[in-house]
Parts: C-alpha cells; sequence; structure tokens
C-alpha cells in the first residue's frame, strides 16, 4: 500500500449549501484540494457563547496534501461567514495507490 501520511481529510462545516459550493469551487480552481464533497442535511449540535445551540449545516469533506493545508485553512477561514469555522484536519493512514496518485496530481499547480 502507498504511503499515505502525506495526505489529508478536512472537514468544514457550512451554514448552506451555497457557501459550501463557493468554498469547494474556490479550493478546487486553486489546486487546494483534488476533491470536495458536500453532505447536506447535517444536523449540528454544538456550544457556542455558553449556550447549547443547534442549526442545519453542510459538510465539506476536501481531500488535500499536507503542502495544501495552510493555504486552504486560509481560504476557509477569508471565504467563510463563521467568526470561528470548522477546519479540522484528519490525517490519512491508507489508501488505494491510484487514487492517492490522482489526488497528489489534481492539486499541484498547473501554469
Amino acid at each position: 500500500m502507498k504511503s499515505a501520511a502525506q495526505f489529508h481529510v478536512v472537514l468544514v462545516t457550512a451554514p448552506g449549501l451555497r457557501i459550501a459550493r463557493r468554498l469547494a469551487k474556490s479550493a478546487l480552481q486553486a489546486r487546494l484540494a483534488a476533491c470536495a464533497n458536500l453532505i447536506s442535511g447535517v444536523e449540528s449540535r454544538y456550544w457556542w457563547k455558553g449556550r447549547m445551540e443547534s442549526c442545519s449545516e453542510v459538510l465539506v469533506i476536501f481531500k488535500t496534501t499536507g503542502g495544501r493545508l495552510r493555504r486552504l485553512e486560509e481560504l476557509v477561514l477569508v471565504n467563510h461567514p463563521y467568526d470561528t469555522p470548522e477546519f479540522v484536519v484528519l490525517p490519512l493512514t491508507g489508501g488505494a495507490g491510484r487514487y492517492l496518485d490522482w489526488l497528489a496530481r489534481s492539486v499541484r499547480e498547473h501554469y
């Protein structure tokens, strides 16, 4: 199995599909992610400013490399409407070699 240590999955929640699509498109156009999955209908429950809150959100799952994480985080923070957007990075411990090769090729900058 190909080493997956350089690859990451990033979780970002958005308040709606329009914003989730905009974040995904911006990240893909900038080659900061190879793929973005949008999962609608996520029910989020969380603590915010001392109160328990709940809302419906869209979960965006980005696949990227360690070399693109910092710029992806910057893009999300600048373009996200939340004061404190979710940006959670999960390292990969494995994956199909052909998929990981595709992921690496997809985030390379093309001139």
